[in-house]
């Protein structure tokens, strides 16, 4: 089935001719803009893991002004106008930002406030009226159809509110899915989705439908398919908008962890002030514009307590087993 649906340029579904082009879609639902969800050769939700340049993967603010860490997302005077009636909307309105490799960035906004719109532009989706997107040296508002979705298949991640798995697959099977479209083995694929499973702490549900799973479970995996091509940048839309408050704690330290571990870069979008305070550094977004960028001082002093913690039971170990030494020698 697959096959064939990739071999066609165009699919009816509940009686609508869907263009398929190269990318094969599922159709969910009857609102396009929110329900069609694109794994393909050229649409991908993934890429490298390994970090080439050597750099730590640990960004703080003293690296960035000494120039050791590049910038992998960069916006400049970024514009987004709509027309509504006779009236000009301005959803993004004289934007500029940049992001370093391996931070962990949170755009807050309320609804309206045009954060939506900004997570759109950085992954390609829409185009700016004005202005210019620089994602890892690549100038995306220059990017045609076909080379945003092979840049979005080479260097991007998705993590979705609303989790969008098939319901007729496992989790093994729904976090391989995206494997299928290069051509891998299915052993191949398996045994990669079986260990983005394990990194997400989801051993014992790796048979389970999506209806046999809770809604923190659920988004577990679809932090795993959003791993298992190795991303170098991902987008997270709300991640834990239907989840309850506990397991949306759950999941955001799931997503610290992976930032630290992957060295990846990860953009989330939030309404909520309490989830944004896992990042290493905050965005506010008001009526289209950045009004405020917090360093999170409490996130980085969190971690030197813990290195110090961590510094100070090294230390003990070592003085004991000298003691150890010494009491031997005697």
């Amino acid at each position: 089935m697959l096959s064939l649906l990739w071999r066609k340029r165009s699919v009816s579904i509940q009686g609508a001719d869907v263009p398929l082009y190269t990318d094969l879609i599922f159709y969910i639902g009857t609102n396009l803009k929110k329900t069609l969800i694109k794994f393909s050769v050229k649409y991908s939700i993934f890429s490298d893991m390994i970090n080439p340049s050597g750099i730590p993967y640990k960004v703080d603010a003293a690296k960035r002004m000494e120039g050791n860490v590049k910038k992998i997302i960069e916006v400049k005077n970024l514009y987004k106008l709509y027309r509504v009636g006779d009236s000009i909307v301005r959803a993004l309105n004289g934007v500029d930002f940049a992001i370093y490799e391996g931070e962990f960035c949170a755009i807050v906004g309320t609804s309206g406030s045009g954060k939506s719109t900004l997570l759109n532009m950085l992954a390609g989706l829409e185009k700016p009226t004005k202005g210019e997107v620089i994602i890892d040296g690549v100038h995306m508002e220059t990017l045609n159809e076909e080379g945003l979705v092979r840049f979005r298949r080479e260097n991007v991640g998705f993590i979705f509110q609303s989790f969008h798995l098939l319901g007729t697959m496992n989790a093994l099977e729904n976090v391989a899915l995206p494997l299928s479209f290069r051509g891998e083995s299915r052993a191949s694929r398996l045994k990669k989705a079986d260990q983005m499973l394990d990194l997400v702490k989801l051993k014992k549900h790796k048979k389970h439908l999506p209806s046999q799973m809770s809604g923190g479970q659920q988004q577990r995996v679809g932090v795993a398919r959003a791993l298992v091509v190795d991303p170098k940048i991902i987008f997270a839309d709300e991640p834990t908008g239907n989840l309850d408050s506990h397991t949306s704690e759950e999941v955001m330290e799931l997503m610290q962890q992976v930032v630290k571990k992957q060295g990846k870069t990860l953009v989330m979008v939030t309404h909520d002030d309490h989830l944004a305070a896992y990042a290493d550094r905050i965005f506010h977004i008001i009526d289209g514009k950045i009004v405020k960028v917090e360093v999170n001082s409490a996130k980085e002093a969190k971690k030197e307590n813990a290195t110090k913690k961590e510094q100070t039971r090294e230390q003990k170990k070592e003085t004991k087993k000298e003691r150890e030494r010494e009491e031997e020698r005697k």
